[in-house]
């Protein structure tokens, strides 16, 4: 094995109990995140795909679907920590981890193919981000004006490194208007919550406390920036519709409306 994808699933959730095995439209959030993984790894070799949980229920219906499950302590507080303990749990530790939230199973289709692609060629960290059009950009300072510390932006340089990440809107944008005219896409990056490790970087990661920056942000990849350790972004096209993560009763139900106006993304 050099790469190994894990889904974080926890059972227990606040707002929104059980989450994995919520139904959307008829799948479970698990199912479909499974699903996605899937195909997005489709014939790669060396790729393991394996759902971490706290959970019988949630490894039982892992198993049921086809997708290996390991159990991880229930202690364990974030997806990183519950993917680097996949990790360790393994005969073989992998080259390579991904942390594919479980919540997030309407990704844009080629997000977690890049991120394996980009540890293949070398990446210690690996992202993937979105350039936002004018239109999308408009869109995220509205729902910021409601919601200010959901979504995230990233600064990042030619070359694809990761120089910031930001609850704010980055970069301020000076003479708007005549970037406007000239260019169908503007310079915001939006971040997806997809990351791709190297074994070493994430478990210096993990053996970090959170950082001044982090925690004034509330992002947990600043404590990698902090660190010193490079973060790759990869740039890929956005998702059919913007979904975000499930974290409610109203994210299942906005969901399900997106399914019936735009068609179900999941594939079979």
């Amino acid at each position: 094995m050099n790469q190994l994808v894990v889904i974080p699933a926890r059972a227990g959730s606040s707002r929104l109990p059980r989450k994995p095995l919520r139904l959307i439209a008829g799948r479970t959030l698990l199912h479909r995140t499974i699903a996605m993984a899937r195909a997005a790894i489709g014939t790669r070799d060396g790729v393991t795909l394996i759902v971490a949980t706290d959970d019988d229920a949630i490894a039982d219906h892992a198993r049921a679907i086809g997708c290996d499950a390991v159990m991880t302590d229930s202690a364990i507080a974030t997806g990183s920590g519950r993917a680097l303990a996949a990790a360790l749990a393994q005969a073989t530790p992998p080259r390579f981890v991904v942390n594919l939230q479980g919540d997030s199973p309407f990704q844009p289709q080629g997000a977690l193919g890049a991120v394996l692609a980009a540890l293949d060629a070398g990446a210690q960290v690996a992202t993937p981000v979105i350039a936002l059009d004018w239109a999308a950009l408009d869109a995220l300072r509205d729902h910021k004006t409601r919601s200010p510390f959901s979504g995230t932006c990233c600064a990042r340089a030619p070359d694809g490194r990761a120089l910031w990440f930001s609850k704010n809107i980055i970069p301020a944008i000076r003479g708007e208007d005549a970037l406007r005219v000239s260019q169908p896409v503007s310079p915001v990056w939006r971040h997806v919550g997809l990351y791709g490790y190297a074994l070493d970087a994430l478990r210096a990661f993990e053996a970090c406390p959170p950082t001044a920056l982090e925690n004034l942000e509330g992002l947990e990849q600043l404590r990698l920036l902090e660190l010193g350790i490079p973060v790759t972004t990869v740039a890929v096209d956005p998702p059919l519709f913007d979904s975000s993560g499930i974290d409610t009763e109203a994210d299942i139900s906005r969901v399900e409306a997106l399914i019936a106006r735009h068609g179900d993304p999941t594939p079979p």
